[in-house]
C-alpha cells in the first residue's frame, strides 16, 4: 500500500502541511468552522466552539462500513485465532550424544547446536517444520552442512555457478531449499523470524524458526524487531553465535559481545540462556522444542553459543532443573578445616576459568569451594521477583520459595560471579544473594588479541577470579589482609594495569 500523506491533514491554514501538527493541541473557532465545512460534518454553527464528537447514525453508509469490517476480522475485540494443534517433539535422550560428552575431543557449543540442528531437520514430525535463518556468517558457525543437506532456498533455482562449486559443501541454492540465507540483512532475517514465528496463528502451521548470527548483531541491532517479534507473539530461537566479549577473540568491538544478555533482560516473552557446555544446549533446546511447539506458550528463547573449543564433560546427574531454571551446583572442592567456603558463579566459557580458579584456590591457598553453573541470571530474577510478588499479595500464607534461595541457602558466601557479559548481568540477583556479592565482567569495549590476553586484561581469567574470592574472605575477616599482596603475587597481577572500563 503506498500512501500519500500530508502533515496536519484538514487543518488547512492552521497546521496542514506543516511540522507542527503534533504540537497542534486546539484549534480556535474559524478553523473548527473551515475543518467542519471540509469534511462535511454535521455540526450547526452555534455548536461548533464546543467541538462535539460527532457519531453518524447507525444506519448510514459509514457505520455500517465498520460493522462489516469488525465482523470480518471475527468480533470487536481483537483475539488471536490459534489454527496450528500442538505436536510432540522429540524427548532429551534422543540427543544422548551430547549428554554422555565429548569424549576428550575438543567441541565447541556452536558445533554442539549445528548437530542438535541437523537431528530436528531429519525429524520425522518436526523436520519439515525447521526454519534456519542464517543472515550471514553460515560457516563461521559451522552450518555450511546445511548447504549439502537442505539447500538454501531460492524460489528460482540455482541462476549461477558459485565460485566453490567445486567444493563438496558449495553455497546450493534451490527451489525446495530449507535454509534461508538472507544475505547480510538482519532486518530481513527478523522479517522470515516473525513470519515464522507467527505462522502457527496466521497460517495454522507450527512452523520452527532458528535464527543464527553474530550475537553483537542481534538485540543491539535489531532489537526493535525482536520486540515487535514478541508484541506479535512470535515462537522461534534465536541463537547469539560467537559469542563473547573475550572469547570471540581477534575482532575487536565491532563483534565481541558483551551485552546481549543484559539488553535481552528488556524483552518480557524471552528466556535468555548462556550455556557452557554441550549437553547444557541439548536440555535448553529440547525444553525450548515443549514449550513452544507442544505447550504452544508465546516466548522465545535466546541462546548464546561460542566458538571456544575444549573438551565437553558428561551432564551430572540430577542437572536438568538446574540448568533450566537458571543454576546448579557443577562441582564442590573440599579443603581439610578450612573455615570459610565460597561460592563460584559462573556463565558459558568462563566456567572453565572458574574451575581452574577453584583448583587454584584449594592447592595454592587452601580454600575450598563450590563452583555454580549459572545459565540464566534472567531467569533467576524472573522467579525471585515471581516469589517476592506473592509472598507480598499473601503475607498470611506460607512464605514461597525460588530456585535461588533454594539453590544457595545455608551458604554465607562470599559469593563471586563471572560471566563474559557486563557485570550488570549477574548483579540483576544481587538483592537475593545472603552476603557479600561480587560480580566480575567485560565492561568496556571489545578488543584484539588472544582469549588468555583479553581475558586478563577484563579480569576474568583464572587468576582474577582467585583474586576476587581471596579479597572478599579479606573483606569478611576469613582472610588475612596482609596476605594479598604475596598472593597478587603469586598470581601474576599487576596492581596498575588499565581498568578496562576507561581504557
Amino acid at each position: 500500500v503506498l500512501a500519500k500523506t500530508i502533515k496536519g491533514y484538514g487543518l488547512g491554514e492552521s497546521g496542514e502541511g506543516r511540522n507542527i501538527s503534533h504540537q497542534q493541541k486546539k484549534l480556535n473557532e474559524d478553523e473548527l468552522r473551515q475543518f467542519r465545512a471540509r469534511f462535511g460534518i454535521p455540526i450547526s454553527d452555534d455548536r461548533v466552539a464546543e467541538a462535539p464528537f460527532y457519531r453518524p447514525p447507525d444506519d448510514s453508509p459509514e457505520i455500517q462500513y465498520l460493522h462489516e469490517r469488525r465482523a470480518q476480522l471475527g468480533g470487536y475485540l481483537p483475539s488471536r485465532v490459534e489454527h496450528a494443534p500442538p505436536l510432540e517433539t522429540p524427548k532429551l535422550n534422543t540427543l544422548v550424544e551430547l549428554l554422555e560428552g565429548s569424549r576428550g575431543r575438543n567441541v565447541a557449543t556452536t558445533m554442539a547446536f549445528t548437530r542438535i540442528l541437523a537431528k530436528l531437520i531429519r525429524d520425522p514430525t518436526l523436520g519439515k517444520l525447521v526454519v534456519p535463518i542464517i543472515p550471514d556468517e553460515a560457516r563461521t558457525f559451522g552450518m555450511d552442512v546445511l548447504f549439502r543437506e537442505v539447500g538454501i532456498y531460492n524460489p528460482a533455482g540455482q541462476r549461477y555457478e558459485p565460485v566453490d562449486k567445486a567444493t563438496l559443501l558449495f553455497y546450493r541454492e534451490q527451489e525446495n531449499g530449507q535454509l534461508l540465507e538472507e544475505g547480510i540483512t538482519e532486518a530481513g532475517a527478523m522479517a522470515s523470524f516473525i513470519a515464522a514465528g507467527t505462522a502457527h496463528s496466521t497460517h495454522g502451521l507450527q512452523a520452527i524458526p532458528f535464527y543464527m548470527f553474530y550475537s553483537m548483531f542481534g538485540f543491539q541491532r535489531v532489537g526493535d524487531l525482536i520486540w515487535a517479534a514478541a508484541d506479535a507473539r512470535a515462537r522461534g530461537f534465536l541463537l547469539g553465535c560467537t559469542a563473547g566479549r573475550t572469547t570471540l577473540n581477534g575482532e575487536g568491538l565491532q563483534h565481541q559481545d558483551g551485552h546481549s544478555h543484559v539488553l535481552a533482560t528488556s524483552v518480557p516473552s524471552v528466556i535468555a540462556y548462556d550455556p557452557g557446555f554441550a549437553y547444557e544446549v541439548a536440555v535448553i533446546v529440547q525444553e525450548g522444542l515443549r514449550r513452544m511447539v507442544e505447550a504452544c506458550e508465546p516466548i522465545i528463547f535466546y541462546i548464546t553459543l561460542y566458538n571456544e573449543q575444549y573438551a565437553m564433560p558428561e551432564m551430572p546427574t540430577g542437572a536438568e532443573e538446574g540448568i533450566l531454571r537458571g543454576m546448579y551446583r557443577l562441582r564442590p572442592l573440599d579443603v581439610p578445616g578450612a573455615r570459610a567456603r565460597p561460592q563460584l558463579f559462573a556463565s558459558g566459557p568462563l566456567l572453565r576459568e572458574t574451575l581452574r580458579a577453584q583448583e587454584i584456590l584449594a592447592e595454592t591457598f587452601g580454600v575450598p569451594s563450590d563452583a555454580w553453573s549459572v545459565t540464566s541470571y534472567k531467569e533467576l530474577r524472573r522467579d525471585a521477583l515471581a516469589a517476592e510478588r506473592w509472598n507480598r499479595l499473601h503475607p498470611t500464607s506460607e512464605p514461597r520459595t525460588c530456585h535461588l534461595w533454594q539453590s544457595i541457602t545455608g551458604n554465607q558466601g562470599p559469593f563471586i560471579a563471572t560471566s563474559d557479559y557486563m557485570k550488570f548481568n549477574a548483579e540483576q540477583v544481587a538483592r537475593w544473594i545472603p552476603g557479600r556479592f561480587v560480580p566480575l565482567g567485560t565492561d568496556g569495549f571489545g578488543r584484539s588479541d588472544t582469549r588468555e590476553t583479553l581475558r586478563r586484561f577484563f579480569e576474568v581469567d583464572a587468576e582474577s577470579i582467585v583474586l576476587a574470592t581471596l579479597h572478599a574472605l579479606c573483606e569478611d575477616g576469613t582472610y588475612p589482609r596482609d596476605q594479598l599482596p604475596k598472593a597478587i603475587e603469586q598470581l601474576g597481577l599487576n596492581p596498575d594495569g588499565a581498568d578496562p572500563v576507561r581504557a
